[in-house]
């Protein structure tokens, strides 16, 4: 069934007969990557649902918890060191769902290299099987859906995200290597 937005993109065409290929769906940690605006939320609730996995997204986190706190006059340290603490309170949570044959989906983001790694450890150290899922939404329509969302504040808007903070997400972004793929049991979503 396809199941991202439609008309836009090579990613608009999704199968999801590729994601449910192994035996790791139960007890996995589904790792969810792309820029900003790749569709990743979208895909991620519905990975979510047609898994019977749980959805754990750190803008979610943030909006509910820190994001209402935030000093006028913002510092880069201040949102780190929340968003840490998200992910260390996530983490202990994935780890129990595991052990309760639970599988969970991590809609963080996971623009660098570094921090899909540092989840593929942590799972390892528990024994967890890891999926990368890789959406590779072009560029410029990945801006434009995101100038579409900062309008239209559906669903799964959750905060503005102005050209300069894109732009500086696309200046720190690794996409996956096949390397990294292959290693991560990846499947490039589109």
């Amino acid at each position: 069934m396809p199941w991202v937005e439609s008309g836009q993109s090579d990613c608009d065409n999704l199968k999801f007969e590729d994601v449910r290929d192994d035996a790791m769906v139960r007890e996995g940690v589904h790792i969810v990557c792309g820029s900003t605006g790749a569709g990743k939320t979208t895909y991620s609730l519905r990975l979510a649902e047609d898994l019977g996995a749980i959805r754990f997204s750190l803008d979610d986190w943030m909006t509910a918890l820190f994001w209402m706190d935030l000093p006028s006059a913002s510092d880069p340290t201040w949102a780190f060191e929340r968003v840490d603490r998200c992910q260390i309170q996530i983490w202990s949570i994935v780890k129990d769902l595991a052990a309760r044959g639970i599988p969970s989906v991590l809609d963080f983001g996971f623009v660098r290299r570094q921090d899909r790694m540092t989840v593929a450890n942590l799972a390892a150290a528990e024994s967890l099987p890891v999926k990368l899922h890789y959406l590779g939404t072009p560029a410029h329509i990945r801006w434009e859906r995101v100038q579409a969302r900062n309008v239209a504040r559906g669903q799964n808007f959750r905060f503005e995200i102005p050209r300069e903070q894109f732009d500086y997400t696309e200046s720190i972004w690794q996409p996956p290597s096949e390397a990294e793929l292959v290693e991560l049991n990846g499947v490039r979503v589109c």
